[in-house]
């Protein structure tokens, strides 16, 4: 697996995690970006997250595809601010990529790139 293709092949962090943005991000405020459609209330009053995170097993309404086999985000261009901080965790940079995997029975990256 070539690293340029690690997270197309994963989505694990999109089915893990709740997405809080400020909803200046959202559509609905000027120069925002994320499809306001695709967010919801968050526990703080300027902050929303996406439609699906907020919940016990959280999985993001843009993730497209099964996790560990092929996956898109059908609003990468537009994701909030979270979703484009983000890392992959390449060598073990970014533990919450490397849970997050976990959760799905998929080994940490640098596992697999090694193996590769």
């Amino acid at each position: 697996m070539s690293l340029a293709n690690a997270c197309l092949t994963c989505g694990a962090c999109c089915s893990s995690f709740r997405v809080s943005f400020y909803w200046g991000e959202a559509t609905g405020a000027p120069n925002g970006y994320v499809p306001s459609e695709l967010t919801e209330a968050g526990y703080h009053p300027h902050l929303i997250c996406m439609q699906g995170t907020n919940q016990k097993q959280p999985r993001c309404v843009a993730l497209q595809g099964e996790i560990g086999q092929s996956v898109s985000c059908s609003i990468y261009a537009d994701r909030p601010s979270p979703c484009r901080e983000f890392d992959m965790s390449i060598d073990g940079s970014n533990p919450s990529c490397d849970k997050a995997r976990s959760k799905f029975g998929l080994l940490p990256l640098i596992s697999v790139i090694e193996v590769a």
